[in-house]
């Protein structure tokens, strides 16, 4: 599994597929609360994660396309698109320091 210290992630790709909403407020949610962090976050289809990204967030359910279309990059599933514990954890290794994805 790759990893990356936390001071290191410079751009968080959220990845989707159904174009539903639910993760364009996750992207959202993620900019509101990292918008002191110097952390870019981009919302893009899980066939088109640019190859800049350093972490990538899916729902679970896309994470095998995810991991296809960017095999290097910290991949974070998650199940809720709002208050998801891996997501909380990702915020808090980002504000607090630490390793994501290890």
């Amino acid at each position: 599994m790759a990893s990356i210290e936390s001071k290191d992630i410079r751009k968080i790709v959220v990845a989707c597929d159904a174009g539903m909403g639910s993760s364009v407020m996750l992207a959202t949610q993620l900019r509101r609360q990292l918008k002191d962090q110097k952390v870019e976050v981009e919302h893009t289809p899980v066939n088109a994660i640019p190859a800049d990204a350093d972490v990538v967030l899916c729902h679970a359910g896309l994470a095998g396309r995810a991991r296809a279309t960017a095999p290097d990059t910290v991949l974070i599933p998650f199940r809720v698109f709002i208050g998801d514990p891996a997501v909380t954890r990702l915020i808090s290794a980002i504000k607090s320091g630490g390793t994501v994805g290890a």
